[in-house]
């Protein structure tokens, strides 16, 4: 039985479902990349891993990297951009919100549940991303089209109803983003196997992005 996060890869792609060797290709391919990254992985490790011949893997792809490009490219410009766009914006932003924490408990939660379901694939981004030009530019294409101009607004919002500090919006973004961004990375990248009380570290984030470090009666 093929993974949710396989099947969404393959419709991204435009894979023909019946292609068995395909998918086990796609399916070794982030199997190999997620666990020993793109550069120290081999087209040999990956055809003994899909259980096929070296030379199949160059019929459907040129070069390693563009069996890459075939894996994070859909992911982003196919999945996680029409993701953003309809379940992202949906759950997120066409409700109304009493204040910004009310907002960013939806966000982190949704951020959360899609990070458990999607993990082999964000991996991959998260490692191969920095060293790969074409690759930040389609992540930065995504927040920005996509999402940047939506967080701004709820900010904005929030900031004149007096609930959110009056600092730069981009300033709010980034200390929102980055807390969320460390909180899902240690819980499922870096110590997935740690003893979490999910429901707790979750509560933890969203109080600390609020209220810092400072005990709330000495504010």
């Amino acid at each position: 039985m093929k993974e949710d996060w396989l099947e969404e890869l393959i419709a991204a792609a435009d894979t023909d479902k019946r292609n068995e060797k395909q998918i086990k290709i796609l399916q070794a391919a982030v199997d190999m990349f997620s666990e020993k990254g793109y550069a120290s992985t081999s087209t040999n490790e990956i055809a003994k891993k899909a259980g096929v011949a070296e030379g199949t893997i160059f019929r459907y792809y040129k070069t390693k990297k563009e069996l890459l490009m075939a894996i994070v490219l859909p992911a982003l410009t196919k999945f996680a951009a029409p993701f953003f766009i309809q379940s992202f914006a949906k759950q997120v932003f066409e409700d109304s919100y009493d204040s910004y924490e009310q907002f960013l408990r939806t966000v982190i939660r949704n951020r959360f549940e899609f990070a458990r379901k999607n993990m082999p694939i964000l991996k991959i981004l998260i490692q191969e991303v920095p060293f790969h030009p074409e690759l930040k530019q389609e992540v930065q294409n995504v927040f920005e089209k996509e999402l940047y101009s939506r967080f701004v607004g709820i900010i904005q919002q929030f900031q004149k109803q007096g609930d959110v500090i009056e600092i730069p919006a981009a300033t709010i973004i980034r200390l929102s983003v980055s807390s969320l961004a460390g909180f899902l990375l240690t819980r499922f990248l870096l110590l997935p196997e740690a003893s979490w009380d999910d429901e707790a570290e979750i509560e933890y984030t969203i109080q600390f992005i609020l209220h810092g470090l400072t005990p709330r009666g000495d504010i």
